[in-house]
């Protein structure tokens, strides 16, 4: 495993970061003993870095990541943990969610991140005093670094969160299909700049840029003069920037696993040929050409959906359609098995508040019912 340096903290931390947001599932629930199996695998391999949140699988999340990092795995790992403002009703909340994660895990924090930030969001933080709170939480030795996680709409946003607080890092969505949105490269360089560690999240999109390839990107992967697979290609991409210090991968199968440790055990920075990049780029703008909409599967609609509408795998079909040219598929699939339907849609939009990707998915809902329910 290669290991990069944490920004100014001096710390060496794993390119491979484990994200325990899409842990294995079965009969509907976390896999607990396969997730367990995968973490200390990744971390008997060389992984030193482990992720996830306080929402994340509805908070089983963090408490199969504490079971895994019993029987002396703690001392092997940098812990992160991610606090969100938006379950907070008002300020005495803030504590309240950091002693629930601590009591899931069972352990203590070391990475500790604010959620989500991005321009909606900051009304409420500013009204629970967010900063002021896990800043205390640091200076107190409760967690030993503070971060966040971004999901604005620009990069000039992002700047503007960076040069708020003393951050010892941040964490932003970054692919080669979304080089250019939230934080984006621009983002990535300029906290890199300021000594900020920068963990990348959605390397592959939620896993949208490897599985069933498009036959046209395909093609241009067929021919490179260096065989690799789609997964390789878009983590390549990412640790080709010296300024990415940790790439997490939210990996549902040992295979998968698998693939990523090899890798990001020897994807060093600025190791691509300009040939290669211009490959990718390639690539880019013919996903950025074929894709209906920018979903990676988050979930995090799902909970603020009163009406209980899977919205990932209504949009994933969506897409299907746009880039396999699958209609009829889709329409069977969501005529036959996806239940409740789209048309189920009420449009309060709670969803939308939360979307990581600002997607107007009322607007989506009502598309795919008229186009796939007739």
């Amino acid at each position: 495993m290669l290991y990069r340096t944490f920004g100014k903290t001096g710390e060496r931390v794993s390119l491979l970061g484990f994200g325990a947001m899409r842990l294995p599932t079965a009969g509907g629930k976390v896999d607990e003993a396969e997730s367990i199996r995968m973490i200390r695998h990744a971390i008997d391999s060389g992984v030193n870095y482990v992720d996830t949140a306080y929402m994340y699988h509805d908070g089983v999340s963090e408490e199969v990541v504490g079971k895994a990092l019993k029987d002396g795995y703690r001392e092997k790992v940098f812990l992160a943990d991610k606090l969100p403002p938006w379950f907070a009703k008002d300020e005495s909340d803030l504590p309240k969610i950091f002693e629930t994660q601590l009591k899931r895990l069972d352990t203590d924090i070391d990475m500790y991140l604010v959620h989500s930030i991005e321009e909606g969001h900051m009304g409420v933080m500013k009204e629970l005093n967010t900063y002021g709170y896990v800043s205390g939480l640091r200076d107190s030795g409760k967690i030993k670094r503070l971060g966040f996680s971004y999901h604005g709409k620009t990069t000039k946003f992002f700047k503007e969160v960076i040069d708020s607080l003393d951050w010892d890092f941040c964490q932003i969505q970054l692919n080669y299909m979304d080089k250019d949105i939230q934080a984006g490269v621009e983002g990535l360089k300029y906290a890199g700049g300021k000594g900020i560690a920068v963990v990348v999240m959605e390397p592959l999109k939620g896993g949208k840029l490897t599985g069933r390839v498009p036959d046209s990107i395909q093609s241009l992967w067929n021919g490179a003069p260096v065989p690799r697979t789609p997964a390789e290609w878009g983590l390549r991409w990412v640790a080709n920037f010296p300024e990415a210090t940790t790439i997490l991968s939210g990996m549902t199968t040992m295979e998968q696993l698998d693939e990523n440790l090899r890798i990001l055990s020897d994807a060093k920075p600025d190791a691509l040929t300009p040939g290669e990049l211009a490959l990718i780029d390639e690539a880019s703008a013919e996903y950025n050409e074929l894709i209906k909409y920018g979903c990676t599967s988050c979930a995090y609609c799902l909970p603020e959906c009163p009406q209980k509408i899977d919205i990932p795998s209504i949009i994933g079909l969506n897409n299907d359609t746009a880039l396999y040219d699958c209609f009829e598929a889709s329409q069977f699939s969501i005529q036959n098995f996806v239940e409740p339907k789209p048309s189920a849609c009420i449009e309060c939009k709670k969803c939308e508040d939360i979307c990581p990707q600002h997607l107007h998915i009322a607007d989506i809902m009502k598309e795919s019912a008229e186009l796939y329910e007739r």
